[in-house]
């Protein structure tokens, strides 16, 4: 008996670990121009939410989009930050960089994943943009929602709260102007994505890696809710956003995840 148990248990791990598939952070696909990009995507039901220069290069241009699924999902509790999408216009590799919404659903619904939502947003994209090929940088399916960078570093849960009180969102408004690149509302909560044009922002910690041509998860997003406002770790989400990323390069930006938490302190005072 005890031999039949142990044949099923490796039987098991054999068969998960046969049926278990990466999945590509980023999909790419022939360049388009901004307005074409905007066109192809509202053609099939998106609403565009911002666009804005990244890493202030116009050579890398992002356009944040959204639907009703989206917006849906992302509408139950700590999930907000699965209610966009983004693609980059990447002139300098004349390429288009598109968020994988498999990738960043599973990472963000966690338990609350629906293959089907990311399905439907893939075949839309596929019918605007034609064949999308996936990065490199990726991911097997069943370990993306419980991702972390190494033992004792964030998992998705782990969120930073960075500010509380009343106001929240009239304070950002006020502080981060021209800055913040998309606003969100959700069922329960406002998802803002704000760019960070400071010394210390996405022009410098970007570079830091080479990680110009998968920028695409940027604006940073901030999730507001009744009187609090968090962001995920940026221990988790720079590593979850370059899945390849090697300890040398985590430590050449060792100090922009203290440098983003302290931005975002500052949009609330």
């Amino acid at each position: 008996m005890k031999k039949l148990l142990l044949s099923g248990a490796l039987a098991a791990l054999l068969t998960s670990t046969l049926m278990a598939k990466d999945i590509s952070a980023y999909e790419y696909a022939g360049l388009k121009n901004t307005n074409d990009v905007k066109k192809a995507l509202t053609a099939q039901g998106f609403q565009v939410v911002g666009e804005y220069d990244a890493m202030e290069n116009p050579n890398y241009h992002i356009v944040a989009y959204t639907d009703n699924a989206l917006q849906t999902v992302a509408s139950k509790k700590e999930r907000g930050f699965a209610g966009v999408q983004k693609v980059l216009i990447d002139k300098a590799d004349k390429k288009l960089v598109f968020t994988n919404p498999e990738y960043f659903l599973r990472a963000f619904l966690q338990d609350d994943f629906n293959e089907a939502t990311a399905t439907n947003i893939n075949k839309a994209l596929s019918t605007a943009f034609g064949t999308l090929t996936g990065s490199k940088d990726a991911l097997e399916d069943d370990d993306i929602a419980g991702f972390h960078f190494m033992m004792g570093m964030p998992y998705y849960e782990d969120m930073i709260e960075v500010a509380q009180g009343k106001n929240l969102l009239e304070k950002l408004k006020k502080n981060a102007g021209a800055n913040i690149v998309f606003t969100i509302p959700l069922k329960n909560a406002t998802l803002v994505g704000v760019a960070m044009p400071t010394a210390k922002g996405e022009k410098s910690y970007i570079p830091a890696i080479k990680g110009e041509q998968n920028a695409a998860f940027l604006p940073y997003m901030v999730l507001v809710q009744n009187s609090t406002a968090k962001i995920m770790h940026p221990k988790y989400y720079l590593a979850v956003s370059y899945p390849n990323l090697s300890m040398g390069q985590f430590m050449t930006i060792s100090s922009a995840p203290d440098d983003i938490e302290d931005y975002f302190k500052s949009l609330f005072q």
